[in-house]
């Protein structure tokens, strides 16, 4: 059941989520030195984690290789937790995920995150590509995930050793959009991030699952829930709403099985979508987990979240097509955090 005492917003710690997008007419080059950019303002604005995740054949998303990307964001930073929001676990070996998160963490001491999804991140035909069996994914993920634990441990179990990784001790997450990771989390006394930012439906139920199951552990005293969040802020609600047609494009084109690169905004988005399409893509950016509006609305918006979930950290995402409207509205975070 989600607690009924809600934690103060300006006691809450926000985080990002980069999905390294990558803009229509441009590369992967520009998308990397844009990410470089915001985390180094990310840092100074105080936020507390910066996270990438992993997505393949995703035309407008740059951060397939996560563990590679992470190293370059810490690399240009020097304080920021920097980790993966997360990596799909069961598309890798065990053992290749601990050396690379034990070579970050030896790199970038007690600075780095590993969130762990079970997904693809990805289409069937690349999921085969990436050679991951869809049929045993889901049964074999809490296997890999102690598999992984015992890598970064002082004293495997395993013959096998990770190193870099024996006894780096990285902090892992697990990340869900629906019960599965929730339980898996309240089992093992792990930190849980729920995808909120696209699958709040099932936000309640596996908050409750989570919290309810919740078992204590050398990790955890008491559970740990961050959620995502969708936010486009700028001075203007119009001006906002005009900027967020280029993620509700992306939804778009996602329905539609035709992903594309990130698409500058456009000022009538209804003569884009059907009905029915429309109604699909609002149904996945609920207006309660991806905000849209002015300053006042979207931490009116930010505040609710926290009474109705009492979350302990929100990590925010913003697909915002040009850049300087993507720091603006960041940086209109920051200053609550203040």
């Amino acid at each position: 059941m989600i607690s009924k005492h809600a934690k103060k917003f300006q006691d809450t710690p926000l985080s990002i989520l980069d999905l390294a997008p990558i803009n229509e007419g441009e590369t992967p080059v520009q998308s990397f030195q844009k990410s470089v950019a915001l985390i180094q303002h990310a840092e100074q604005w105080g936020f507390n984690r910066y996270w990438v995740a992993e997505h393949h054949n995703m035309p407008g998303i740059a951060s397939s290789a996560t563990a590679v990307v992470i190293g370059h964001l810490a690399a240009a930073t020097s304080h920021i937790r920097v980790g993966a929001g997360g990596v799909m676990l069961p598309n890798h070996s065990p053992l290749i995920v601990a050396e690379q998160f034990g070579t970050l963490a030896s790199l970038f001491p007690n600075r780095i995150d590993l969130g762990l999804g079970r997904a693809p991140g990805t289409d069937p035909a690349t999921a085969f590509a990436l050679r991951r069996d869809l049929k045993t994914s889901a049964e074999a993920f809490p296997m890999l995930v102690n598999e992984l634990e015992d890598y970064f441990s002082d004293e495997p179990i395993s013959r096998v050793r990770a190193v870099p990784g024996q006894g780096t001790h990285v902090p892992i997450w697990l990340l869900g959009s629906s019960g599965f990771s929730a339980q898996l989390a309240a089992k093992k006394g792990l930190p849980f991030s729920f995808a909120s930012h696209f699958a709040p439906a099932y936000l309640e139920t596996a908050l409750e699952l989570y919290r309810d199951g919740f078992q204590p552990s050398d990790v955890l005293v008491k559970p740990y829930v961050m959620l995502g969040v969708n936010v486009v802020v700028a001075d203007t609600s119009d001006h906002a709403a005009w900027l967020a047609t280029s993620q509700q494009q992306q939804f778009l084109h996602l329905r539609r099985n035709q992903p594309t690169k990130l698409q500058p905004p456009i000022d009538d988005i209804d003569t884009h979508w059907s009905p029915i399409e429309r109604a699909a893509v609002m149904q996945t950016l609920d207006s309660n987990y991806s905000l849209v509006g002015n300053p006042a609305e979207v931490k009116q918006g930010l505040e609710q979240i926290l009474e109705n979930t009492n979350a302990d950290e929100l990590i925010i995402q913003s697909q915002i097509f040009d850049q300087q409207a993507r720091l603006h509205s960041y940086e209109i975070i920051a200053e609550w955090l203040e």
